[in-house]
């Protein structure tokens, strides 16, 4: 049976607090309740103590204070997971948003990015060296919570997974012990977090392997949302035989409004969302077929790499109503096809949508068993994602979202990338993980046998 906070005599509370030299929110400051906000506005959990770490020593005195007083705990980055996984109610949050720091090392193209960055940080941080490391696409999504994950986005068939670039890392365990992984020393622990999740530790600092990008050639194509077999069909076929440096990923979605031509605001689409990193040179004669088949709007172009990044915050600010389904696709058949056209003809609000995400080229190339993210030829990661600023519409977008998933469902892979699903059970976890998932219970065992961090897409431990 876990501890509440109030329960915890003020003088313990009042040392710990002493060995910070970050903040501690209590339910009764000013700030609690704006510190308690997620990016995700349906989730409305109300932790017992806060802490903003600003360093290790912050983050060790934090999980040392958490266990020794049987606190659940939560842990925050960048707050966006969609389930709310880095809150918790009546518990401890460990928030290392305190934690930032960005160093670029231009010898060997590497950068050693704190626990707490927002990616957009980062690639504020590499673009003047002509540099990026794969990520997603939503610039204030935070570094930690997204490459624990995997880290799919623009540059995933060019370069890869975002754990695929991961090279070591810094961690605080559930003993208060902290170490580094990486290839050489606690390779198991550096196997289990490159897709394991939050599982194992708090990771303070990250090391990744960035790429020469400076600019590319992205944006979107549209087609009326009657289209979308005929070009999902297409697609499929068109993107696993292009070069690795073309990344595209499709979606159903309705245009809510400017930046876009007021002719198409809110009418449904299939789109999709192009990335290129190749020679500009070949970009027109790649992207004829692309063009052959007439969109009804292109804004495809030149931009830099941060650019492409940011294309999408201004529309998902944070604080909307959010709900997430998911699952990964080895196929886009007829069967799909014909649900995705359902569906996205009847996408609820404006800022709902679907989007396939390819797993294919650098990303489909490196082994099932390599590191947990067990579905490298699945092809797609997708997502289907009912959001509203409005409360009232949450149970509207929330069945939405998951009758489009139930219908999708018996022609998925089975399992879905963790970043993208709700709390969805022990069940959906191991068919996510897959053949990976006792060897991620076995660390797990090794490393938290107590299931200290449990607040996450959790692996418990064996009894």
């Amino acid at each position: 049976m876990k501890n509440l906070i109030k329960d915890i005599a003020p003088d313990i509370i009042n040392t710990f607090k002493s060995q910070l030299r970050g903040r501690l929110i209590l339910p009764s400051d000013a700030d609690y309740d704006e510190t308690r906000k997620v990016y995700n506005a349906m989730i409305d959990k109300k932790p017992g103590l806060f802490v903003i770490c600003v360093d290790v020593a912050d983050v060790i005195a934090s999980v040392n204070f958490g266990r020794e007083n049987n606190l659940l705990i939560a842990i925050r980055g960048g707050g966006h997971n969609g389930g709310g996984l880095g809150l918790c109610n009546d518990g401890l949050v460990i928030d290392l948003s305190g934690i930032k720091f960005i160093r670029v090392e231009t010898s060997n193209n590497t950068v050693r990015v704190g626990g707490g960055n927002l990616w957009g940080e980062v690639d504020h941080a590499t673009y003047p060296f002509g540099l990026a490391v794969p990520a997603g696409i939503i610039s204030t999504t935070g570094v930690g919570g997204l490459t624990l994950g995997g880290g799919v986005g623009h540059l995933s068939r060019k370069y890869g997974l975002t754990i695929d670039n991961l090279l070591e890392a810094d961690m605080v365990l559930a003993d208060g012990s902290f170490l580094t992984v990486n290839a050489q020393q606690n390779t198991d622990l550096f196997w289990a977090i490159r897709g394991g999740g939050g599982n194992y530790g708090i990771v303070t600092s990250f090391k990744f392997q960035a790429h020469s990008v400076k600019n590319v050639i992205g944006g979107p194509t549209l087609w009326p949302v009657e289209k979308t077999e005929e070009i999902m069909e297409w697609y499929h076929e068109f993107l696993l035989n292009a070069p690795d440096e073309l990344n595209g990923f499709i979606a159903t979605m309705i245009i809510p409004g400017p930046p876009f031509p007021e002719q198409l605001h809110n009418k449904q689409f299939c789109g999709i969302v192009w990335c290129y990193v190749g020679d500009p040179i070949k970009f027109d004669k790649l992207f004829k077929p692309v063009r052959d088949l007439n969109p009804l709007f292109e804004h495809v172009g030149t931009m830099p790499y941060p650019s492409i990044q940011t294309l999408f915050d201004g529309l998902m600010p944070r604080g909307l109503q959010w709900y997430w389904r998911a699952d990964f696709f080895k196929a886009l058949g007829p069967e799909v096809r014909a649900q995705h056209l359902k569906f996205g003809s009847k996408i609820p609000t404006p800022l709902s949508q679907m989007h396939l995400y390819p797993i294919s080229g650098a990303a489909s190339r490196v082994g099932p068993k390599e590191t947990p993210w067990a579905y490298r030829d699945s092809n797609y990661a997708g997502v289907i994602v009912g959001v509203d600023p409005d409360p009232k519409n949450a149970d509207k977008i929330t069945s939405w979202c998951k009758d489009y998933w139930d219908a999708l469902h018996p022609y998925s892979a089975g399992g879905a990338y963790s970043n993208f699903m709700m709390e969805e059970g022990e069940d959906r976890i191991k068919a996510s993980y897959k053949h990976n998932y006792q060897r991620l219970v076995s660390i797990k065992s090794t490393y938290d046998p107590k299931n200290l961090f449990r607040v996450n897409q959790n692996i418990r431990p064996k009894n």
